[in-house]
């Protein structure tokens, strides 16, 4: 565990929120003596209630054994027992471990002093347990649904300087491509659509709090910093999340301003690469309450540069591939009481690469021959404003969120003149010429829902929202002499919804859950930068505005034969609009598609034990698909129907006190079942029938923590790692049926410390593997080069932090 490190000044999540009527029984309890974090941890499972902290440093006294059959309450104040600290109740089944007031103090308090402000409903402090993105608040054990929660005060600093490969590593149906920092695409169970980044919706929602953060753009790489949890729900999520959640969500939760302590955090780390380069990374967080228990603000920034370690031969460059990153984001919290809660949450990123971090197979796998720089860049922006007002378990949140990125790239192109002759390949040998290709894209969502938590999973949600989306992408075409625009296009996506879920308990420790979205969508589109006779040669209707309106239902039960085992089934549907394309200098329309999942699984726990099980079958039609043309144009087509066969498991198991173990595996079989020939400007022949991309046929992962004392003051945490990613196709079809993956990554990381300074270690990529996590270097050179993405080198980071 490493609260002392990632999560210093805020809430600790430890433990899951559970049915009211349980609040007061009594239970088993048997917590071993240790650090007051640990200690917590074993008791909010055993007693299932949630439990967290309100100073971090305080996760690290140390507590006495409690044993026996004791209702939570009882069991906390022996816990706490003759140290200087309390637990309060702020929920029906939540507590609070905060310093214990002196007795001078109390006595001078004035009885009509305001109370802490409770924790939003949607926000419970057991993240790790209370899947939060099922927007009641549904604790995991009686979720009916592959889902997998990461929890903020496990990760490093080091891990969550990755961004979303983080997310990657630690959840193994998560998968991405690998373009770059920035650049990339998610998926999740293997429903993969493509390799590029086009006009088509994601297949993943990935959202920031209660803010959706992209539509039709790539993952932004957020770094994790200082958040309370990650949570994955395998999807399809179309009843609560509707377009774009095909494969599932990724949802990230920030920890929120603290109204009662002040402090902060910072930290700091370089780390040598291998064959490469030196990087650095630091950041802080300042915690700040303004009026007591009332008005707060969180503030974050960060900075840092990833060594680059891919060397040029054609112009003679090493360390080609450097990142800088930088950014932060502040939050302001209102909680003026009688349950009302505001934030208002202001993010920003920048990312900037030097150049491409592709490779060839020639040498040691670490260089290219290439004649221009392929600099990328991704700008995002983020505002939202979030209001809550809580009755007990009933709850109101209304929110508006608005987004802006800008993404450029640049590629290695064919030769300027050559690709505009008719039915004329390039030529191997001629000078290359740069293609660019800038993405702006702006989007505005708002969401009112009204929701209630009823026991043993029961309850009801119902919520009105809207979302518009503008994406406007300009091309280029140029080499040192000219400068020749291309076809671009603007897209506008408007969806107005009505959703629902309604969940009872027909039977006891069963729950029934039954849900339905309703959506409009209107979609838009038009040529930009050529004349539109010309763009309009394909499809004299591309630019042409319709409706599509979609109802997805969805089914899903649970049952609970005994407190250790949940069996769950359930169906739902997703969909996404389609659009308007590019190709060269053409646009063309390209239908919606629409996916529904049959899934069963099963979770048992207990006795330090931790198992989940999922089986789902998807059935994928009118598959949109972001591809190349023949000469290496990104564009966007219908490439038929497809199916899915995914089967995964994951545990935990803690042996001893200190030491867990984590292993998962994930098995995916996705096949084109129906191809859809289309005709392109120049043939380049029928789309293969074959597996969809970039999903691995199968994945693993096993890791161990293990925690303990070096002294009174001392304490250590060791992590480790090792993850198998099978082999996977680039993409559908001739052009792009290369094969990528099948390797090995590992890691380990040590951290020595007290409650407010660390020294951490890092080091990853162990045996100093090259592997191929993504066959694409330029797209318009896949037909004549073989390309990789290695692994990073073997590398080595040193950190400090220290809380204030």
């Amino acid at each position: 565990m490493r609260a002392t490190a990632s999560l210093p000044l805020v809430l600790a999540t430890i433990v899951a929120a559970v049915p009211a009527q349980a609040r007061d029984r009594a239970v088993a309890i048997d917590v071993p003596a240790g650090s007051a974090g640990e200690a917590i941890r074993v008791l909010g499972r055993q007693g299932r209630v949630s439990i967290g902290f309100r100073d971090a440093r305080l996760t690290l006294v140390p507590v006495r054994a409690v044993r026996g059959t004791l209702t939570p309450l009882a069991a906390l104040d022996r816990l706490l027992s003759g140290t200087a600290m309390r637990a309060r109740r702020v929920a029906p089944s939540s507590f609070v471990i905060e310093r214990a007031p002196t007795r001078a103090r109390v006595a001078a308090t004035p009885t009509a002093r305001p109370r802490p402000a409770p924790l939003p409903e949607d926000e419970p402090v057991a993240a790790d347990i209370v899947v939060t993105a099922s927007k009641r608040g549904v604790p995991l054990d009686l979720y009916a649904g592959g889902a997998q929660v990461i929890e903020g005060d496990r990760l490093s600093l080091a891990e969550a300087a990755r961004g979303t490969n983080l997310i990657e590593s630690r959840a193994a149906s998560v998968t991405s491509t690998h373009l770059g920092p920035g650049r990339n695409k998610l998926f999740i169970r293997g429903i993969a659509d493509s390799s590029f980044v086009g006009p088509t919706q994601a297949t993943v929602g990935q959202y920031w709090g209660n803010s959706r953060i992209t539509y039709s753009a790539p993952d932004p790489s957020l770094r994790l910093y200082d958040v309370k949890s990650v949570e994955v729900l395998e999807g399809p999520q179309g009843t609560l999340y509707g377009a774009g959640s095909l494969g599932g969500l990724v949802r990230v939760v920030p920890n929120a301003p603290d109204l009662g302590v002040a402090g902060g955090h910072v930290w700091a780390g370089a780390q040598a690469v291998q064959h490469g380069d030196v990087g650095v990374d630091g950041g802080a967080v300042l915690n700040l309450p303004l009026v007591s228990d009332m008005l707060g603000l969180r503030v974050l920034g960060f900075g840092g540069v990833d060594s680059g370690y891919i060397d040029d031969r054609g112009r003679g460059l090493d360390d080609v591939n450097r990142v800088v990153t930088a950014g932060g984001r502040a939050t302001l919290r209102l909680a003026p009481g009688n349950g009302w809660t505001v934030d208002l949450t202001g993010l920003g990123q920048r990312i900037r690469g030097d150049d491409s971090q592709y490779a060839d197979r020639v040498e040691d796998g670490l260089s290219r021959d290439s004649s221009i720089a392929q600099p990328y860049r991704n700008d995002y922006w983020l505002a939202d404003l979030v209001v809550r007002k809580s009755w007990g378990a009933l709850e109101w949140s209304s929110s508006i969120g608005y987004a802006n990125q800008r993404v450029f790239e640049q590629f290695e192109g064919p030769e300027l003149f050559d690709v505009f002759s008719p039915g004329v390949a390039p030529r191997a040998d001629a000078p290359r010429a740069a293609f660019t290709q800038d993405n702006r894209i702006e989007m505005v969502t708002a969401e009112t829902r009204l929701s209630r938590r009823g026991d043993d999973g029961g309850g009801w949600l119902l919520a009105a929202s809207t979302l518009g989306n503008t994406s406007r992408v300009a091309r280029q075409m140029r080499d040192p002499g000219m400068r020749s625009p291309l076809t671009g296009v603007r897209n506008r996506v408007e969806e107005q919804t009505l959703y629902g879920e309604y969940a009872i308990v027909p039977l006891a420790r069963t729950t029934l859950t039954l849900g339905g979205r309703l959506t409009r969508t209107e979609l838009g589109g038009e040529s930009r930068d050529v004349l539109r006779t010309v763009a309009l040669r394909v499809d004299p209707n591309a630019s042409n505005r319709r409706e599509e309106t979609r109802f997805l239902p969805s089914a899903a039960l649970s049952w609970r034969p005994n407190d250790s085992v949940t069996l769950f089934a359930r169906y739902q549907q997703g969909f996404r609009p389609g659009g308007i394309a590019v190709r060269q200098d053409y646009i063309q329309r390209f239908d919606g598609d629409r996916v529904s999942t049959a899934e069963a699984g099963a979770r048992i726990g207990g006795n330090g034990f931790d198992l989940a099980l999922n089986l789902s079958y998807t059935r994928w039609r009118d598959i949109q698909a972001d591809i190349v043309d023949g000469f290496g144009f990104p564009t966007t087509a219908n490439i038929g129907d497809g199916q899915i066969w995914s089967v995964g498991g994951s545990g935990r198991w803690r042996p001893v006190p200190g030491l867990e173990i984590d292993a998962a595996l994930y098995i995916n079989d996705s096949r084109v079942t129906r191809t859809a020939f289309t005709i392109l400007p120049v043939s380049t022949g029928a789309i293969d029938a074959s597996r969809l991309p970039n999903v691995a046929d199968r994945s693993g992962r096993l890791g161990f923590t293990y925690s303990g004392g070096l002294s009174d003051r001392l304490s250590f945490d060791l992590t480790g790692y090792g993850r198998y990613i099978g082999q996977s196709s680039l993409g559908v079809g001739s052009i792009l049926g290369r094969l990528q993956g099948d390797y090995l990554d590992t890691g380990l990381e040590l951290r020595v410390g007290d409650g407010r300074r660390g020294v951490s270690l890092t080091a990853t990529n162990l045996l100093d593997s090259r592997g191929n996590r993504f066959a694409l270097g330029s797209p318009f050179l896949i037909r004549d080069e073989q390309h990789i993405t290695p692994l990073q080198p073997r590398s080595v980071r040193v950190g400090v932090d220290w809380v204030f």
